[in-house]
């Protein structure tokens, strides 16, 4: 798959995993970004196609970066990765303008079916 992605979770063992699923079906081009402001910065050089972002995370978190980057770019393709039980925050992503949610523990599927969704042409 020939897109850029980029991975924000302040978390380095979340961004593996998720760049693993990514990089085994295909995907190549990806970013990874520490937090929130990080994951503004490098939307703005990069232009990924698709963002996947945690919710919680230092300097900013991931509904603060969620709104920023709508603001800049209302066509932004940003997933947010949540915890169970953030429903409330889900809702507030969603009306705030995420593409998508996955919730934490994932399947590898999740993710899969996400990006294989942004990769296909409309």
């Amino acid at each position: 798959m020939g897109i850029k992605v980029i991975i924000a979770d302040d978390s380095a063992f979340m961004r593996n995993i998720i760049k693993n699923i990514l990089t085994q079906n295909g995907v190549t081009d990806i970013v990874e970004a520490v937090d929130g402001q990080d994951a503004v910065n490098k939307y703005n050089m990069e232009k990924p196609a698709v963002v996947f972002m945690d919710i919680m995370m230092p300097n900013k978190n991931g509904l603060e970066a969620l709104k920023e980057l709508m603001v800049a770019d209302q066509n932004a393709k940003i997933v947010m990765c949540t915890s169970v039980g953030q429903e409330k925050i889900i809702q507030e992503a969603v009306e705030a303008g995420a593409t998508d949610f996955v919730t934490k523990p994932f399947k590898p599927e999740d993710i899969v079916e996400i990006i294989t969704k942004f990769n296909t042409p409309q």
